[in-house]
């Protein structure tokens, strides 16, 4: 029987996979990730001036007027192009354009209409959904009267905006909703609550807001005083916001302190402590790391099912961070396909860079990390670095060795990269476990990661990564009591441990004081910092004792 928290999830899920979806279209450069920004009230699509950053589909959840839609930003669109990628990216909004219930095109004001806009035009009038046509760069009144040019098009609604300055985006989302209610694309529910907020709200995130000039000159013109949120809401999308960030940042050291020393002092028996799991998420976030060309994007499409992310032999074709949402026995994963990070020096263009940063920023927000290995090439020192990221960011780790079905076949070899290796690998080709052996010697900070040999291009080996994903994510959130860790300490010699005399300590007792990742305090008699071959020694003995598979342990030494 599935539980209350559980069964509301599930309704939460369900309710946001019926909200009417919202398409933004355009030729490379026109502003549509700027605009797709705006709304959705975050940076979550790479901008900048080269054009074709965008390449896959991008969703977001956007809200105006008491009312909850999803968007989904495109790659720019040149129908007639034939090359790989730009063929795919309208193959990818080709499917956005199916599942959106309205169609909003972007072009740029400051630039003469061409002819793949007007090609474009052609095709979305022919698809039967409402079109709207946003004329982005008008940045002032006086540059109004550029939209009149675009009549040409043949798209009834025009509005002036300014995507990058919030200007005229009021006026589309009120026509936007407009024709959303008109087709009856909103549930009861959400017309409901348009009575219960002001009319006059800011697209969802209070850190992207409208500009507050464009809310002003909003106001005078409509005479209306509300022009933000109701407080409501507001305070409740930033708990829940505060809820998220606080169970992914890392507790200071303080904080941790004080909580130990108050429990303590309270004297809790031992069946008032949490013995279970603490609470779990609502969905397990899931971020796939590797180098650039190591398959992530093609691992995303076998996990999914779907192809959500272009696939191409060209390296760094993943820009923008793709996510999908997986259900797989009662639970909710959430996957992200992270760009491949590359070496500073190898990354010249800004969109490069940018999807380096952005690729950091959503391992850091993650559960977990799937680091994929290319059995064909080995171990790299890239690979170690991306592996130390996600080891001292304190994600959950899994090791996925990729393109192994090559290996067995002979079809390509493994790098190695010492003499004695090379020689091994020719005595014994696709040897699993000598494989395994060299692996875990160049990832030894690793040890506690575990290990699955897959071929994403064939989906062989793929289906054993959702039952380690569970094993993990519920691995990471194990508590043990204070109670238990004494007794484990009991048992623990520790003069086995190689440690100078100097930094020997007594530790008077051991307790966790979190999890996600699990981190224990440990009151000595003295302050001394912790040497490494003696924290190495208590967290094997820890694993030992209460698993933790897939977490890295954090240790911190209080003297009490």
């Amino acid at each position: 029987m599935s539980s209350p928290a559980r069964s509301s999830e599930a309704r939460t899920f369900l309710r946001m996979s019926q909200l009417p979806l919202i398409a933004i279209v355009g030729r490379p450069n026109v502003g549509k990730s700027t605009l797709f920004n705006r709304l959705v009230g975050s940076r979550r699509a790479i901008v900048g001036d080269e054009p074709g950053i965008t390449r896959d589909r991008l969703y977001g959840e956007a809200h105006w007027a008491g009312h909850d839609f999803r968007v989904v930003d495109t790659g720019g669109i040149i129908p007639e192009e034939k090359d790989f990628i730009p063929s795919e990216i309208f193959r990818q909004a080709r499917v956005a354009l199916d599942e959106a219930a309205l169609i909003v095109m972007v072009v740029d004001g400051r630039t003469e209409l061409a002819a793949p806009d007007l090609e474009l035009a052609r095709l979305l009038r022919k698809a039967g959904k409402p079109v709207f046509l946003a004329v982005n760069k008008v940045d002032s009144a006086k540059q109004e009267g550029l939209a009149e040019d675009f009549h040409r098009l043949g798209i009834r609604d025009i509005f002036p905006v300014s995507a990058e300055h919030g200007r005229g985006v009021d006026e589309l989302l009120d026509a936007v909703l407009a024709e959303l209610k008109d087709k009856k694309t909103f549930t009861t529910e959400d017309t409901e609550s348009t009575e219960e907020n002001t009319e006059g709200t800011t697209p969802k995130g209070d850190s992207y807001p409208l500009s507050t000039q464009e809310s002003e000159s909003r106001n005078s013109r409509r005479g209306r005083k509300g022009a933000s949120r109701s407080g409501s809401a507001r305070d409740a999308r930033r708990a829940t916001h505060d809820d998220l960030a606080n169970d992914q940042r890392p507790t200071t050291d303080d904080g941790l302190v004080h909580n130990v020393r108050r429990t303590a002092d309270n004297d809790l028996p031992e069946s008032q402590e949490p013995t279970a799991e603490s609470r779990e998420p609502s969905e397990i976030r899931v971020a796939i790391i590797g180098h650039p060309n190591v398959g992530k994007s093609t691992l995303l499409n076998q996990l999914t099912g779907s192809d959500r992310a272009i696939v191409s032999p060209i390296p760094g074709t993943t820009r923008d961070a793709v996510d999908e949402i997986v259900e797989r026995d009662g639970k909710t994963f959430r996957f992200i396909d992270t760009a491949g990070i590359r070496r500073k020096g190898k990354t010249h263009l800004m969109a490069e860079k940018l999807s380096v940063v952005m690729s950091r920023k959503h391992l850091e927000s993650a559960d977990i990390a799937l680091l994929m290995i290319d059995a064909t090439e080995g171990v790299s020192a890239l690979d170690a670095a991306i592996a130390g990221y996600a080891h001292e960011s304190g994600r959950s780790v899994i090791i996925v060795v990729n393109k192994w079905d090559l290996v067995i076949s002979g079809e390509k070899k493994p790098v190695s990269q010492s003499r004695a290796a090379r020689i091994q690998d020719h005595k014994r080709p696709g040897d699993r476990a000598a494989y395994e052996q060299r692996l875990r010697y160049a990832l030894k900070f690793l040890s506690y990661a575990p290990l699955v040999f897959i071929s994403a291009a064939t989906g062989k080996g793929v289906d054993k990564i959702f039952p380690l994903l569970q094993e993990v994510a519920s691995e990471r959130r194990k508590r043990i009591t204070t109670g238990e860790m004494n007794r484990f300490l009991k048992h623990v010699d520790f003069d086995r441990a190689a440690v100078p005399v100097r930094q020997r300590v007594k530790i008077l007792y051991l307790t966790q004081a979190a999890v996600a990742p699990p981190t224990f305090i440990l009151f000595t008699d003295r302050q001394v910092k912790l040497h490494f071959s003696y924290e190495r020694f208590l967290e094997n003995q820890i694993r030992r004792a209460f698993g933790f598979v897939g977490t890295p342990i954090w240790i911190k030494v209080r003297a009490r």
